[in-house]
């Protein structure tokens, strides 16, 4: 039983995703979006993923709720407390054992009340037990009971986020993945948001936080993920990203914090390459100043002071 316990809540290893595609004249051939990416999230602990747009930081949350559409095919393992996380764990998981708030509030029932939704059916608890818990929560997003009575479309942007957010931790879930979950939400409440999820990794779940309010998740993440082009290029303590990030292992995440408004906003030339047309070895590479002919090379993840890295002069 104490084994058990020990292990990581999440473990994604060597994860890639690919999808079908048409070309010209109707052949068919597959794009791989997201490339041998391996991270873990350990009960109460708050892993955050960051990363420009297009760095594959939702595919990696949809691979783990199994959400992806038709055409995407799933590489890699995927385990949810030592257990395979298959089609078949997803479906009995997702929404139980693993909650997900999602990027967009389109994920609301037009035609239903957000009231329904969010006590949601086929419940584990008695029907006064959930009540409870139901006042609970909006309560703690600060949501009218009478909001209860409304439909999706009756509710400004920053409620429906609200409304997602407090349907994801009706049930004492496990694990949470947080798809861009402050968006539309003012400052005061997407800091109490992000607290609320240091409340519950403290009651030990664990917590995968995409998010692009990069100062909010150091604030509240243990560990942070950087991605780029479909590969994470380090994870590191998030106390590694104080200061002007000389703790830090990768290039692109000392570039990344560096580009920040509250460290002078510096960017650097380029942009993320496009997922057909990837380059050789390091994907960073052609915008790095420390590159070299090696970087064309195979390049791995290594452990490194603390962190994790992928690139073969970070020291």
């Amino acid at each position: 039983m104490e084994g058990q316990k020990n292990k990581p809540v999440l473990e994604v290893e060597d994860l890639c995703i690919s999808f079908e595609m048409y070309g010209k004249g109707l052949e068919k051939y597959r794009l791989e979006m997201v490339h041998h990416l391996s991270l873990t999230v350990n009960p109460g602990e708050i892993v955050a993923v960051v990363g420009a747009s297009g760095s594959g930081k939702s595919l990696l949350a949809h691979a783990i709720l199994g959400i992806l559409p038709g055409n995407a095919k799933v590489e890699g393992r995927l385990a949810f407390c030592g257990q395979c996380l298959d089609s078949a764990a997803q479906q009995k998981l997702r929404g139980r054992d693993i909650a997900f708030i999602p990027q967009s509030v389109e994920y609301l029932d037009p035609l239903m009340k957000v009231g329904k939704q969010v006590l949601g059916t086929g419940a584990r608890r008695e029907k006064k037990q959930r009540m409870a818990r139901w006042k609970q929560v909006f309560a703690r997003y600060r949501l009218e009971e009478s909001v209860a009575g409304l439909y999706p479309c009756q509710l400004s942007g920053g409620m429906a986020r609200r409304v997602l957010i407090a349907g994801a931790v009706m049930e004492p879930v496990k694990l949470v993945v947080a798809d861009e979950p402050t968006p539309g939400l003012s400052e005061t409440l997407a800091k109490e948001t992000m607290e609320n999820f240091r409340e519950l990794a403290a009651e030990g779940c664990g917590v995968l936080l995409i998010t692009h309010d990069i100062d909010l998740a150091f604030q509240v993440a243990a560990r942070i993920a950087v991605l780029y082009a479909g590969s994470v290029m380090e994870i590191a303590p998030a106390d590694d990203f104080s200061g002007d990030g000389s703790a830090l292992r990768h290039p692109y995440s000392k570039a990344f914090l560096q580009a920040l408004p509250q460290n002078g906003f510096c960017p650097i030339a380029g942009s993320q390459p496009y997922a057909g047309n990837l380059p050789p070895g390091c994907l960073f590479a052609g915008r790095c100043p420390k590159r070299t002919d090696a970087c064309a090379g195979k390049v791995e993840m290594r452990t490194l002071r603390g962190g994790e890295v992928r690139c073969i002069y970070a020291e």
